[in-house]
């Protein structure tokens, strides 16, 4: 390792809106659901967050779920969660802050 890399500062990991992830979260029978899609955001429910995962249709669906996933937004609590791949992260949009219009002729 050099000194050059040791000193590099890596990006903050942030998952952001529009990222493409993998979640893999528990599931019927010890089995993990694997969802793949785009991050939608935070939900809460009752209390409870959640994530919600609009999903691409490219997992192999569950014997009792329909075949027809894409599209679909996936709620997965966060007390599931077994693990989280981000594949593509989006990146984060910047606030837009607009500078106050300034009456002409005062503090010139």
């Amino acid at each position: 390792m050099t000194a050059e890399s040791a000193g590099a500062k890596r990006p903050a990991i942030t998952l952001t809106p529009s990222s493409r992830v993998r979640v893999r979260s528990a599931g019927p029978e010890d089995k993990a659901i694997v969802s793949t899609g785009l991050f939608r955001g935070l939900v809460s429910i009752g209390g409870d967050n959640v994530l919600a995962i609009e999903l691409d249709g490219t997992d192999p669906p569950l014997a009792e779920a329909p075949k027809e996933e894409k599209g679909r937004i996936r709620l997965v609590p966060i007390s599931a969660l077994l693990a989280i791949d981000i594949v593509e992260a989006a990146k984060a949009e910047e606030e837009k802050r607009s500078e106050p219009a300034q009456s002409p002729g005062y503090f010139r």
